[in-house]
């Protein structure tokens, strides 16, 4: 049984007065790696655990800081295993490198047992023999800066503390299990794009909520995604997220993820599987 990193809600929550910037967040990870704490964590915490974009990110700079000579990011694979705490042992490892394609493995390790394993593929610039772009975004919900404010008081403390939520799409409560929105980090200070959209891809609950026939708390199990730019840029930190859920049964939903920058190009394409509890 998946442990439970996101309990989702329709209740409010007050956000806590502690702050944590993502620079301090980021600051115990050495290019050594090993044992690591890291302290201050209330307001990026999801239940009994760090937060899964947060977590990612940890393992992303964990790898990055070990090998500083990376091409750039292209893809990644990340699995949710147990509970993240503030008592880590960071590992990573280059699996193959290649004379374009780096690939690299990291690990979060807690008493003894991996909490977190991610995929890493890194890939220099190619001469391009497929130039395809993809699809125009599906009923365009206009900019960010005319959107309605979202989720105020409601959600994980680590929304209420650290992201700014605007609505994308009319639809509210049942109905097609899609959930959309605008979504920017409130501080975003030292973090470069690629850092700020692995923070930033998981934010959203899965579209299965919306077809759920009760309430109850949705565990992510793991997180795959491809990068379609590789340093994806936005206006005034806004990224338009979406989950959608392609398909849900047996307790569990697939879903697709991507995310567009405020003109509309997308910048992110995902998978997810996800838990449903009843």
């Amino acid at each position: 049984m998946p442990y439970v990193t996101s309990v989702w809600t329709h209740g409010t929550t007050e956000a806590m007065t502690a702050f944590m910037s993502i620079a301090s967040l980021l600051d115990p990870i050495t290019a050594k790696g090993g044992e690591t704490r890291f302290s201050g964590l209330d307001n990026w915490m999801q239940g009994r655990t760090l937060y899964g974009g947060a977590s990612a990110l940890i393992a992303y700079t964990a790898a990055t800081r070990a090998f500083p000579d990376l091409p750039p990011l292209r893809a990644a694979q990340v699995a949710f295993v147990a509970p993240t705490g503030p008592e880590v042992e960071l590992k990573r490892a280059i699996v193959r490198q290649g004379r374009n394609v780096a690939q690299v493995r990291s690990e979060l390790w807690s008493e003894g047992k991996c909490t977190l394993t991610a995929f890493w593929l890194f890939g220099t610039e190619r001469e391009a023999n497929a130039v395809h772009d993809a699809a125009p975004v599906a009923d365009w919900p206009g900019p960010p800066e005319e959107a309605e404010i979202a989720m105020k008081g409601q959600g994980p403390a680590f929304i209420q503390n650290n992201f700014e939520i605007r609505r994308a799409q009319e639809l509210q409560g049942p109905g097609e299990p899609v959930v959309r929105r605008w979504a920017r980090l409130t501080d975003r200070e030292g973090l470069d794009p690629i850092s700020e959209l692995i923070l930033l891809g998981d934010v959203l609950p899965p579209g299965a909520m919306r077809a759920m026939q009760r309430q109850g708390p949705i565990s992510s199990i793991n997180w795959s995604f491809n990068l379609l730019e590789p340093a994806p840029q936005t206006r005034d930190g806004w990224w338009m997220s979406e989950n959608a859920s392609q398909h849900a049964a047996h307790g569990y939903s697939s879903e697709r993820l991507r995310l567009w920058n405020a003109d509309g190009r997308q910048v992110l394409d995902g998978m997810q599987c996800v838990a449903v509890f009843g």
